[in-house]
């Protein structure tokens, strides 16, 4: 029995569930009896049962005596669902191999396991695991949404032009992934003003991808109703984060949030978002949406698409605009924690160096 090739499997497992489990994590499980799988499961969405359950509901013969694996601790109480512990129990498994433990205070699984008497075997591919459920374990710590920031740039750090044109700065495989993290995210910003000039969409356009729920951010309500994002086929709605009390014909749900220096309050947007299962933001605004969820010190994450050409002019934009740090110390620290490249395009990853995602 290969513990590392087993838990993989229940990470793939897991993955099926991106896009769809909210501030629940990505849990996949499996069954490994007599040298072989018997039964496969995955939490499908944030409403369905967890990976364990749908697990044994897929079994091929009896589990009694079998391990399982599952990469993330048994849940041992009760919320949407009853304990997943207690089914483990009564079906007899005499071992549980786990990647990683939960954080959530409410969850003891392992003592409930052992006081049956089963076999616990923890911390396998615990790293890849934690890597997995960032999005989880990050909200578990902070109590809000993971951010993260999107935005393409030149060699010399512009996201538009003059003249505000900013399509295709990056190539096709960039935007590709974009997408895939469209997929991944619950819900996703922009501004007002990148709307307008962009017309964006902001839907998941792969093959069987998740929609997240897209935020427009805006003190006034002066939009065409004709906009595509007021019209898509999509299973998820899109909300405008507004201050003040306002009403609108627009196929749009309102967000009322707390006004700062005349503009939506970003913390209580996030705070909002978060009491509506939001586990994950994707803020794919202008460079003063940037600097305003900098300024708050709400920027978890970056994904930065370098594109090999140079827009220079002293009136075309960056990614973040603003007084900024007066000296180097005080400038915002990030740490690189992923480099790939897109054909011409290199995406660097980084995150925020104060923030603990497990």
């Amino acid at each position: 029995m290969n513990y590392e090739d087993l838990m993989k499997e229940c990470f793939k497992l897991a993955k099926k569930g991106a896009g769809r489990v909210l501030t629940n994590p990505m849990v996949g499980a499996l069954v490994y009896k007599d040298g072989e799988v018997i039964g496969r499961g995955y939490h499908k969405s944030f409403y369905d049962e967890h990976a364990e359950i749908d697990c044994f509901k897929n079994l091929k013969e009896d589990p009694k005596g079998a391990t399982l694996f599952v990469n993330l601790e048994p849940c041992s109480h009760f919320g949407k669902h009853p304990p997943c512990v207690d089914e483990v129990i009564r079906r007899g498994i005499a071992k549980v191999v786990i990647a990683n433990l939960d954080t959530n205070p409410k969850v003891d699984g392992i003592k409930k396991l052992k006081e049956a008497g089963i076999e616990i075997v923890t911390g396998v591919l615990e790293d890849e695991g934690k890597k997995l459920n960032e999005k989880f374990f990050f909200n578990m710590k902070y109590k809000r949404p993971l951010v993260s920031l999107k935005y393409a740039m030149s060699l010399d750090g512009k996201i538009a032009t003059e003249t505000y044109d900013s399509k295709r700065i990056s190539g096709e495989k960039s935007r590709t992934y974009v997408h895939k993290l469209r997929n991944d995210y619950d819900a996703i910003i922009i501004g007002k003003n990148t709307l307008l000039k962009d017309k964006a969409r902001l839907n998941c356009r792969l093959k069987d991808g998740v929609d997240p729920i897209r935020v427009i951010v805006a003190s006034d309500l002066a939009f065409d109703p004709d906009l595509d994002i007021f019209n898509l086929e999509s299973d998820k709605k899109t909300y405008i984060g507004t201050i003040g009390d306002k009403e609108t014909n627009l196929n749009a749900d309102l967000i009322y949030c707390k006004e700062k220096d005349g503009q939506v309050d970003l913390k209580d947007l996030v705070a909002k978002l978060y009491e509506m299962n939001v586990s994950s933001i994707l803020v794919e605004g202008g460079s003063i949406l940037n600097s305003s969820f900098l300024e708050e010190d709400l920027v978890d994450k970056v994904y930065e698409f370098i594109a090999p050409i140079v827009v220079a002019g002293e009136n075309s934009r960056s990614a973040f605009m603003g007084e900024g740090a007066k000296t180097i110390k005080d400038a915002k620290k990030f740490r690189i924690d992923h480099i790939e490249r897109f054909d011409e395009d290199i995406m660097l990853e980084v995150r925020n160096v104060y923030r603990n995602f497990s």
